[in-house]
């Protein structure tokens, strides 16, 4: 993968190059940022940048027999290391088949769908001291190449404190011309020992118009991509997601325009049915309705105080928020948020879907009526 393939992030890619050609390369980089912002096609796009034979002071060649390698993911200096199902692997090494499969599939993507690729059970991974024992007995092996060796330790948190102890000192004093490349999502659950052994590269989330125009290429008309851009915060994982699940863009609107008004109405036969019919969709489908839900809230306020310029929402959105924002205001918004956002939680944790958007009805009621 070439930097100019890594969707935004100019000025990391900028610094990564300029670090190298500057020969100033840490031993040891921690990406640290939402998995959906870019991290894995960061660190993927600098190896190959770091391996290739004939960069220029601005990308890989693409074309080299090290580029192609990497490409192929299969480069013998370049390492992977990722969570895993103790049940399925120990180590990463019998699983990179799969791990290849993915990240030619798609390479924005979270744990979640990683888990799902590897084990039907969704067990929980984790990087073992078994790992650690294969990456201390990899780096001590001579670079096949001879030049650099990378390491892509990819959501690092997810390490025992075991497997974590152990890469310490190798971290801090690895062999000449070996990078490591941590991309983390969590840095709270990482040890404070191994943070301060990395340069730690901030990475921001995506501008909305990249994910639009990255929407587009996809295939989605504009109203479409401005609307799921405008929702997903950043997020490229989640903008995928939803354009992939484009179909399901209109039935999340008439959801949400039912639900408001039956809760304006103080209809309580019409906001039980319509708990209902909500809980009877897919776990994933509940989750996208209350992130549509906690956007179209937020879109109200931008209307109410900015006058139309910074809303991002399609045509037949802007319609209804015509009649519905003024509902929104700074005396209920926070309410809605916080309910919104706690039942996201809660559906994670299996909570019975019925009951939930029930009570998320009668909220909403309340907050509706406290304009």
């Amino acid at each position: 993968m070439q930097f100019s393939e890594v969707i935004g992030q100019e000025r990391i890619k900028s610094k990564l190059a300029d670090g190298l050609n500057n020969k100033k390369v840490g031993h040891a980089q921690l990406l640290l940022g939402d998995l959906g912002f870019g991290g894995l096609p960061l660190a993927l796009s600098f190896s190959q940048y770091i391996l290739c034979k004939d960069r220029n002071k601005e990308d890989s060649c693409g074309k080299c027999s090290s580029c192609l390698r990497v490409l192929n993911l299969q480069h013998p200096d370049l390492h992977f290391v990722f969570p895993t199902v103790q049940p399925v692997s120990k180590t990463s090494t019998p699983l990179l088949s799969l791990w290849r499969e993915q990240i030619k599939e798609f390479p924005y993507f979270d744990l979640n769908r990683w888990v799902e690729k590897i084990d039907p059970k969704g067990r929980k991974p984790i990087i073992s001291v078994y790992e650690s024992d294969e990456i201390i007995k990899r780096l001590g092996l001579h670079a096949h190449e001879g030049g650099y060796k990378v390491i892509i330790i990819w959501l690092p948190e997810e390490m025992n404190i075991s497997s974590a102890n152990k890469l310490l000192k190798i971290l801090e004093e690895p062999p000449v011309k070996t990078v490591f490349l941590l991309i983390c999502s969590d840095k709270k659950r990482l040890l404070p020992t191994i943070i301060s052994r990395t340069q730690i590269i901030p990475i921001p989330r995506l501008r909305f118009e990249e994910i639009r125009d990255y929407l587009i290429s996809e295939g989605l008309n504009i109203a479409s991509a401005d609307s799921i851009a405008g929702k997903t915060e950043g997020n490229l994982i989640r903008a995928h997601e939803e354009g992939v699940n484009n179909n399901n863009q209109d039935d999340q609107r008439e959801l949400f325009i039912q639900m408001m008004r039956a809760c304006f109405k103080k209809d309580v036969i019409d906001m039980i049915g319509w708990a209902e019919e909500a809980a009877s969709h897919g776990k994933d489908n509940q989750k996208r309705f209350l992130t549509y839900a906690i956007h179209m809230f937020r879109q109200s306020i931008l209307k109410n105080y900015t006058e139309d310029e910074l809303t991002m929402v399609s045509g037949e959105e802007e319609k209804f928020l015509a009649n519905f924002s003024r509902f929104i205001t700074g005396n209920n918004v926070q309410d809605f948020s916080t309910s919104f956002n706690d039942a996201v939680y809660h559906i994670d944790r299996n909570a019975n879907a019925k009951i939930l958007f029930t009570q998320l009805c009668f909220q909403v009621m309340r907050y509706i009526h406290n304009a």
